[in-house]
């Protein structure tokens, strides 16, 4: 009998020293004492393990041994820990000593399997970045909405089905992410979250949104795509700062009027719209993207010509049978989409030509103001390079190919800036799907570049040949990483990687 309790002890013994492996090496603990930064992401961790809660709690081992061990090793001077990731591990719940780290200010646990929270998080209240996306939570504690200085908080791919009243307590947030969960309403108190600058609800359930949404006057992109929106509160044209607005794949059956002076995006494809109000369309003075694709149109009207600023139209798969000449008297209009719909009287090769040619023949139908047309076809058949303002090339030494929605740039394009010393350039709101190659031509010279709001979807190694770079803009793309010779990149001081994957 004795002998099978030794073995039982010895069996604990073992299993305890297999849980052991889950503890962090402790050079890796030694330098976050130093850097105050503690990265356990992709550990296999299935908790947090305690001598991580204690890292400023426990005085270091070497300092029981010697108090004066090192000049540059003081365990009394180290940094309070304030950014810990633990993303992409296997943690399933998250201890109250998660208190003993009072300094943090970023806290990481995307991509694991946590069904709950600790109460204890609130008293983390330094916190200015909580991620807890992709993990299974239920539900969102309310102690997490006393962190006062919480700037961004993402919970996107969770089972969330509903939220406390108190979130609206969250007055600095300015990032807010619920996307891919399970809610049918959201809190009114979202309205007191005036800091906020984006907000994503899409991928939910949700029937209405609150009345009040309205005076989040900050916000810059606001995404309901994909929920069961049937129509959208007029108190959303208080709005002003809105820039980007998803509605895509919900239930609306009118534009919805937005007297947005900043608006520049609006996406309203797979919705069940029959009509474009005259009413609606004078509200989108900056409009430069409309989407409308997948829904139930059946004309345009002629005041059509309103958006001065538009330069993509989506009408693809409605009800369209004709068009008005005066589309063609869109100053800005580059593209033009038009597949599946029952248009009459325009023959389908010239559908396939593109937006250019289509415009042309629209003009040729135009009876009133000829003159007007002829210079509107004139302008579109000059070359590329005088669509390029050769005086910015040469006196502010920047080249400028922006908001065409192309998916290449021309060659007379760098062409037009061949020698130049080009040192800034922007080719922001295109259809990019990867970086120039011959952007190396400026190798020598170009600190500044900005290629937002494409659709790229890898970052070339080429990109590291230009070692004057200072500045990148990669922001509202498609990429999900960036190649390791960016560390040859010296002179990089800022680079913007908002809305990737």
């Amino acid at each position: 009998m004795s002998r099978f309790k030794r073995a039982e002890v010895d069996s604990l013994a073992g299993f305890r020293t297999e849980k052991a492996e889950q503890t962090v090496p402790y050079g890796l603990l030694k330098a976050a004492r130093k850097s105050g930064q503690l990265n356990l992401s992709g550990r296999g961790l299935t908790e947090v393990p305690q001598n991580v809660y204690r890292l400023n709690s426990d005085t270091p081992e070497e300092a029981q041994q010697n108090v004066s061990f090192g000049e540059s090793d003081h365990w009394w001077e180290q940094t309070d820990l304030t950014k810990m990731l633990l993303s992409s591990n296997q943690l399933t719940h998250l201890s109250d000593d998660i208190r003993l780290l009072p300094a943090l200010t970023t806290l990481d646990l995307h991509n694991n399997q946590l069904s709950n929270l600790p109460s204890a998080l609130g008293e983390l209240q330094e916190l200015q970045q909580l991620r807890l996306s992709h993990n299974q939570l239920k539900s969102l504690p309310v102690e997490v909405c006393t962190l006062r200085n919480l700037r961004s908080l993402t919970l996107q791919q969770n089972l969330l089905e509903s939220l406390p009243e108190e979130l609206g307590q969250l007055e600095n947030l300015t990032d807010l992410d619920l996307s891919n969960n399970h809610l049918k309403t959201v809190p009114s108190s979202l309205s007191c979250l005036t800091c906020l600058q984006n907000l994503n609800l899409s991928y939910n359930k949700i029937s209405c949104l609150p009345d009040n949404l309205g005076q989040l006057t900050n916000v810059k992109l606001l995404d309901c795509s994909n929920n069961q929106l049937t129509d959208i509160p007029a108190s959303l044209s208080q709005m002003l700062a809105m820039e980007q607005l998803y509605l895509r794949h919900n239930k609306l059956c009118l534009l919805p009027k937005l007297p947005a002076p900043m608006l520049k995006d609006l996406y309203l494809g797979n919705n069940q719209i029959e009509q474009l109000e005259t009413e609606q369309l004078a509200c989108l003075t900056a409009i430069s993207l409309l989407e409308l694709r997948d829904n139930k149109i059946k004309s345009l009207p002629e005041q059509i010509t309103l958006l001065s600023t538009l330069a993509r139209l989506d009408l693809t798969n409605n009800d369209i049978s004709t068009l008005p000449a005066s589309l063609s008297l869109l100053p800005n209009l580059k593209v033009l989409l038009l597949e599946g719909n029952p248009l009459r009287g325009i023959r389908r090769d010239l559908l396939t030509k593109g937006t250019n040619e289509l415009l042309k023949y629209l003009r040729g139908r135009l009876k009133e103001d000829p003159e007007r047309a002829d210079e509107g076809h004139t302008a579109m058949t000059l070359p590329s390079q005088a669509r390029v303002n050769l005086h910015h090339i040469k006196t502010l030494k920047l080249l400028e190919y922006s908001e065409k929605q192309v998916s290449n740039i021309p060659d007379e394009v760098f062409d037009a800036a061949a020698d130049q010393g080009v040192t800034t350039v922007n080719f922001s709101k295109n259809q990019l799907t990867s970086i120039p190659s011959r952007l190396v031509e400026f190798q020598s010279s170009m600190s500044d570049v900005n290629l937002g709001f494409n659709r790229l979807t890898c970052c070339s190694p080429d990109i590291c040949k230009l070692l004057q770079l200072t500045h990148i803009d990669l922001g509202n793309n498609q990429l999900s990483d960036l190649p390791p010779e960016m560390m040859t990149l010296t002179k990089l001081s800022s680079i913007i990687l908002n809305y990737n994957r």
